[in-house]
């Protein structure tokens, strides 16, 4: 496990047929880095998970361990600054990687699968607030969020990501290593705030057949309140 102690506090940072979730699925995001050597098993735990349809992981590519002799080509500092934004409003005093949040709430070392997999029980068994319902219409996603019960007001957050790319390692940590990488966060858009009370719809140009995921999420405490994939 790769640590980093005494980052400045940061805000939360924008990363900015129908399919509806009311499974209530859970949204796993792994802070991981292709320059990190403990990152490898718990980029596989996400692999695995990428096959069910209760959860919705994530993986974001974080920039702070570039140096160390490797570039991470999927590394975004705003993903770095997310990671931070996590650690101010739960508390943590550091981040590390590989590191999951998981519906922006509580994390774990991505590399322990079954503290893993409670918190996925866990969150699994709280009453959805939110209905929210994705359709695509061409290079478009209509986004419908109607609330269940007192919310605060939330961002709508929305995710283009790779399913799957290998990636030859060939300095740093890994040197020599082919890895495969799944639900690679590409970009990453707050693209509206909703008062969490009123019907929010909206359109968002995504690109035609391209893998999608909206978020509501509090940007108080993050918690990820609702979440649904188009594929």
């Amino acid at each position: 496990m790769h640590r980093v102690a005494g980052y400045m506090a940061a805000g939360w940072i924008a990363l900015a047929g129908a399919v509806a979730a009311q499974d209530n699925p859970v949204v796993v995001e792994l802070f991981t880095s292709q320059g990190c050597s403990s990152c490898p098993p718990a980029d596989d735990i996400l692999a695995e998970l990428s096959d069910r349809e209760d959860v919705i992981p994530l993986a974001l590519h974080v920039d702070y361990w570039d140096y160390i002799g490797w570039k991470d080509e999927f590394a975004q500092h705003a993903f770095t600054g997310r990671q931070k934004a996590y650690a101010r409003t739960g508390g943590w005093k550091m981040i590390y990687t590989p590191q999951m949040v998981v519906n922006g709430v509580d994390d774990v070392v991505g590399s322990r699968p079954m503290k893993l997999n409670k918190l996925i029980r866990k969150h699994a068994a709280m009453p959805s607030h939110v209905a929210l319902t994705l359709t695509r219409d061409g290079e478009y996603i209509a986004i419908r969020a109607e609330a269940q019960g007192g919310l605060r007001p939330c961002d709508i957050h929305v995710v283009r990501y790779t399913p799957q790319e290998q990636v030859q390692i060939v300095r740093g940590e890994n040197a020599g290593r082919t890895l495969t990488y799944s639900n690679i966060a590409r970009s990453w858009d707050v693209v509206a705030r909703w008062d969490g009370r009123s019907l929010y719809e909206g359109k968002v140009k995504v690109g035609a057949g391209a893998p999608v995921v909206v978020l509501v999420q509090d940007p108080e405490d993050g918690h990820i309140v609702a979440a649904a994939r188009l594929r």
